[in-house]
């Protein structure tokens, strides 16, 4: 039985549930998966810069994996200067159980400055088969 699809929303900046007639869209599990792991906000490391110290996270994670990408931290960035590449490496923490649990076998991770004020991500999932599958994820950083 497949799960509920999630869907990102990108005027609201994100994901949500949409109905197929009488019922919840269901499919595209791995996009779900993706959509959750990367715009759940992760709990900060005690090395990441909060300055409200508010870290997030949610309160069940699991200490080896936890839910969600650091993702978040990008909002208080007030400079360019290494959000795309902070950007890939939250995303690629994010997405590492679902290589390790061996849904994926790889993921090919894009940041890319669309204009000066936005950044958006491009992940490729490869999977174990030699398919592809491609979801891109609009305005991931705005100043």
């Amino acid at each position: 039985m497949a799960d509920i699809t999630t869907v990102w929303d990108v005027q609201r900046m994100r994901g949500d549930w949409v109905l197929s007639g009488p019922s919840l869209l269901s499919g595209n599990d791995l996009q779900t998966a993706v959509l959750i792991s990367l715009f759940t906000d992760r709990l900060a490391l005690p090395s990441d810069p909060v300055p409200d110290g508010d870290r997030r996270g949610w309160w069940a994670d699991d200490p080896k994996y936890p839910t969600g990408s650091r993702l978040w931290l990008l909002d208080r960035v007030k400079g360019p200067q290494d959000v795309p590449q902070r950007a890939q490496d939250y995303a690629a923490e994010a997405l590492q159980w679902l290589i390790d649990d061996g849904v994926v076998a790889r993921f090919d991770i894009v940041a890319q400055w669309i204009t000066p004020d936005r950044l958006d991500l491009t992940i490729t999932a490869n999977r174990r088969d030699g398919s592809r599958v491609a979801m891109q994820f609009a305005q991931v950083w705005t100043r």
